[in-house]
């Protein structure tokens, strides 16, 4: 698992048999399209997550309608949804409703640092903080799961280490927990069981690499499930409902990840599901009638629902033309919830009745000002990098750009490494298309989503291969008919980010312009600093990029700060004052640097962010600044550098 980035964070997902492609639907051709301001765009209203209330009538989500992500309720039936907590200052996401009654667990961080405490909502509306020690900010917790008895929860918190995570039950009425596992050989809490015998743990060894342990609570034992030759993933899926079997992930023997299970009572393994594509996980309803998994398909995620006694499809009704993401069941497994998306259109709640077929819109999320005709369709297409190797990207190209009226581009990189640029409403995106930019969002080697070969073959090539890959990408847009090429920007977030310093940094002359919103400047600093709670993946982390201590001229040689002098090109800067990952020095110091080129650099600090900006104010004041700095460094005459 790569986690130095955030990844795009409207990925897309298709239920199988239910939904239209969107990937063959090409926008109608419009040279006029009505361009729309950044406060139409972010009246769009972002929504998340999905839990049933005990009579199924209300579901709970997050949105951040008010400005700022909270919880609310909606009906099932259809109506207003009810604004349940009301942070003004920190972001606030749903967890679950409590299977008895109408309490809610939500969890809120402090200004994005990412330490998210655990809080109960009363029935009188009163909040709990449930995380040991309140009072200090540096602790993170996070729900797991409801026991199968309804009468307690699971909840996993570092409170006793930073960098690890032990693991909790917690007494439903009276909050009052118990210590289940300790964990001190740096595992990750993949799930526990439903009567909380057993609890399955990943162990990360190297990015390409890890192990499976079971851990008996009754007998204190731990088992290594997974002993192997090679380098070979395994990670856990999920328990099923009765704990009979454990489910997990693996790509050992294939290009891809497939589905196995462990049987407890025979110690036996059993292929699952196999796909063309990454499984990206499985699980169950509550009692075990359905299972559901998901694929990886070509930068979407097809969901596929079957008879988990039979292996039946189920068959689901014909939806509207997009993607149906994070479906969730209510306990009578009667009802489903569900995300439907697409490129034109941001994420909305649906509801299904799987007695009658009846599909119910519970959100309706994108701005009355905005005519979905005038946004674009994202097209897959793919070039032939340098040295042959194929490279997948998202290709969007502005209604109003021709050969007559050539346009100016972007090469979007994603964060990671070993994210995915995927298809999915992205404000930003559709902002910038809207306003004339043609964007290619490019998956450069390294990416998830297209076999462990090409996803391992970044490892150790950090500021070279990935980004001759960039560069290639800006080749392909050059050689279109509509693209502009002396007008060819860059663009990214995290590793994005980092990659688009590199940009400017070894291949100065390419780019006109780079965006880098908080990217990695200084991988020495970085690595050093990363949050005390990845130290599970600390080894993977120095396998794929480099040990600060043992390659530190390694680092230094493809680390942007180091080589600052040599950019030229206009540069924007915006980073989150408490990012607890690409930490605010980062952007300081390159800052700093890039000014004393005399090279026109923009530096905008949010001081209530993290990594990513959750407040709409914050991201109005962002991508307003982005268009504003590419209109005045892309849209300018033709040639002039």
């Amino acid at each position: 698992m790569r986690i130095i980035s955030v990844r795009r964070a409207s990925a897309g997902l298709l239920l199988v048999l239910a939904s239209a492609s969107a990937a063959s639907a090409a926008t109608p051709a419009r040279h006029a399209p009505r361009q729309y301001t950044i406060d139409q765009f972010m009246a769009v209203i972002r929504v998340a997550g999905a839990s049933f209330s005990p009579n199924e009538k209300r579901i709970l989500f997050s949105s951040n309608q008010s400005g700022i992500f909270n919880a609310y309720s909606v009906p099932v039936a259809g109506g207003s949804a009810a604004q349940l907590t009301r942070s003004t200052t920190d972001t606030t996401y749903a967890v679950s409703y409590f299977p008895a009654d109408e309490r809610i667990l939500y969890t809120r961080d402090s200004g994005g640092d990412e330490n998210n405490h655990l809080y109960v909502r009363a029935r009188d509306g009163k909040e709990q903080d449930l995380t040991p020690a309140a009072e200090s900010k540096k602790l993170k917790a996070a729900f797991v799961r409801w026991s199968g008895d309804d009468r307690s929860f699971f909840v996993r918190t570092n409170e006793r280490d930073p960098r690890l995570f032990d693991l909790y039950r917690y007494d439903a009425a009276s909050y009052g927990r118990t210590l289940l596992f300790q964990n001190d050989k740096g595992f990750e809490i993949g799930d526990v069981s439903r009567d909380g015998r057993w609890v399955a743990l990943d162990k990360p060894n190297t990015n390409l690499d890890a192990d499976l342990f079971l851990y008996s609570v009754e007998a204190k034992e731990l088992k290594h499930l997974t002993p192997h030759q090679g380098q070979v993933l395994f990670s856990t899926a999920a328990f099923d409902p009765a704990a009979t079997a454990l489910y997990f992930l693996t790509d050992e023997g294939r290009e891809f990840k497939s589905v196995r299970r462990y049987l407890f009572a025979t110690g036996k393994f059993e292929d699952v599901e196999k796909a063309a594509w990454d499984v990206l996980y499985t699980g169950f309803s509550w009692n075990g009638k359905y299972r559901y998994t998901a694929t990886n398909e070509d930068a979407r995620t097809v969901i596929k629902v079957v008879d988990a006694k039979t292996g039946a499809a189920v068959q689901l009704p014909r939806l509207p033309e997009g993607d149906v993401t994070s479906v969730a069941f209510s306990r009578s497994e009667n009802l489903m919830a569900f995300y439907l998306t697409g490129d034109r259109a941001p994420a909305n709640l649906h509801v299904l009745d799987l007695r009658t077929g009846k599909v119910t819109r519970l959100t309706d999320t994108l701005s009355k000002d905005i005519d979905p005709q005038d946004l674009v369709d994202a097209q897959v297409v793919r070039f032939k990098s340098f040295d042959a190797m194929e490279v997948p990207n998202l290709l969007l190209k502005p209604h109003q750009s021709s050969p007559d009226a050539k346009a100016p581009a972007l090469v979007w990189v994603h964060g990671g490494p070993g994210g995915q640029t995927r298809k999915g409403y992205s404000a930003l995106m559709q902002y910038l298309a809207n306003h004339g930019y043609v964007i290619l969002g490019i998956n450069n080697r390294g990416s998830s989503g297209y076999g462990k070969t090409f996803y391992a073959a970044d490892d150790r090539k950090h500021g070279r291969e990935p980004l001759w890959d960039c560069v290639e990408g800006k080749k392909y847009l050059a050689s279109l008919p509509y693209v502009d090429p002396a007008r060819i920007g860059i663009i990214g977030g995290s590793y994005g980010g980092y990659m688009v310093l590199a940009a400017l940094a070894f291949q100065p002359q390419e780019f006109q312009a780079g965006v880098d919103i908080f990217g990695v400047a200084n991988w020495v600093r970085t690595l050093e600093s990363i949050p005390p709670y990845w130290e599970s993946y600390r080894q993977a982390l120095y396998q794929e990029i480099g040990d600060p201590k043992k390659d530190l001229e390694q680092l230094k040689a493809i680390s942007p700060l180091f080589h600052a002098d040599r950019i030229r090109k206009p540069l924007l800067v915006l980073q989150g004052a408490n990012d607890p990952r690409v930490i605010k020095p980062e952007s300081d110091d390159i800052v700093a640097e890039v000014r004393k080129n005399g090279v026109p650099v923009e530096y905008v600090v949010f001081p209530d962010e993290g990594h990513g900006f959750t407040k709409k104010a914050n991201e109005i004041r962002a991508w307003s600044t982005v268009l504003r700095f590419l209109d005045e460094h892309l849209k300018k005459e033709k040639g002039v550098n």
